[in-house]
């Protein structure tokens, strides 16, 4: 596979969001945590380094799983977090966001995984607040977790073009998750600030949400005719489309099966043409 650099990290351009090992809802066990044992054990035997989570997701199961599947870790295996949200006993998503909060979710994080060191751990706003004095507090805890090494990296997450400049005034960043897909693409003047600066962008949701969005993107005729030209699937060239943007964008596609876990892997080897990338801009334009 391709690489890019996540901090110190050289990674694989298609890693793997953990995500979907819950139950409905990203909450509660799944339906199989056998199945869940050997998707992220298959990640890791087929070449995936970087792996994406969050205590939340769960909350802890997600974080459990890839404890009881993979560890010790192998060597180099990037395991990159979030924090500034939790779940609550009905699993709604809440705002766990103060600096001591983050810092919290971080040891949680750390504990659950049974690490002493993550490769990166995104903070995650909740909302489309602008960068502000509570932003900033915000960054000064994440930059005091690095400095402490309890991360390697800082990485945000539902940020906007002017949260990026205001965090990288203050601090290193080493990639930005944020919502971008063939059917959303508002996120593309972060994601061109991150590849000028060589900072490492990774696509959520990169097949579109809510699910039932997905449909657009597979019954389009151009999807269908690239799929058919590269005996690909459609998720595939959708996929592929967000790798050829551009060289620092990162994929955690997620999934808890294992023939879609192979699918999207193979992912690095379609290399679409312009012909294609510029059908695939103007169907969705």
């Amino acid at each position: 596979m391709t690489t890019f650099r996540l901090g110190p990290f050289p990674v694989a351009r298609v890693g793997y969001g953990a995500m979907q090992l819950t139950g409905p809802g990203v909450f509660g066990p799944p339906a199989s945590r056998d199945d869940a044992i050997a998707v992220l054990r298959t990640a890791v035997e087929t070449g995936v380094n970087h792996i994406d989570t969050a205590e939340y997701y769960g909350p802890r199961v997600v974080n459990e799983l890839i404890r009881e599947a993979l560890h010790p870790y192998p060597d180099g295996l990037a395991i990159v977090s979030k924090v500034g949200a939790r779940r609550d006993d009905a699993g709604a998503v809440l705002p766990y966001d103060e600096p001591d909060e983050l810092r919290r979710g971080i040891e949680d994080n750390l504990r659950t995984l049974r690490v002493d060191r993550l490769a990166a751990v995104n903070l995650r706003l909740m909302g489309d607040s602008p960068p502000d004095g509570r932003f900033d507090a915000q960054l000064a805890a994440m930059v005091t977790a690095r400095e402490e090494g309890l991360i390697d990296g800082i990485g945000l997450s539902n940020v906007s073009l002017a949260h990026l400049r205001r965090a990288l005034a203050v601090a290193e960043i080493v990639c930005v998750q944020n919502s971008f897909s063939l059917l959303d693409r508002a996120s593309m003047p972060v994601l061109q600030e991150c590849a000028r600066r060589g900072i490492a962008f990774v696509p959520y949701v990169p097949l579109g949400w809510p699910r039932d969005r997905r449909e657009a993107i597979f019954n389009n005729p151009a999807v269908d005719r690239l799929a058919r030209r590269y005996q690909a699937t459609p998720a595939q060239i959708a996929l592929a489309w967000l790798l050829a943007l551009s060289p620092n964008v990162l994929l955690i596609p997620g999934t808890a099966s294992l023939r879609h876990l192979r699918e999207n892997l193979a992912v690095d080897r379609i290399e679409l043409d312009r012909d294609a990338t510029n059908q695939l801009d103007s169907a969705f334009a």
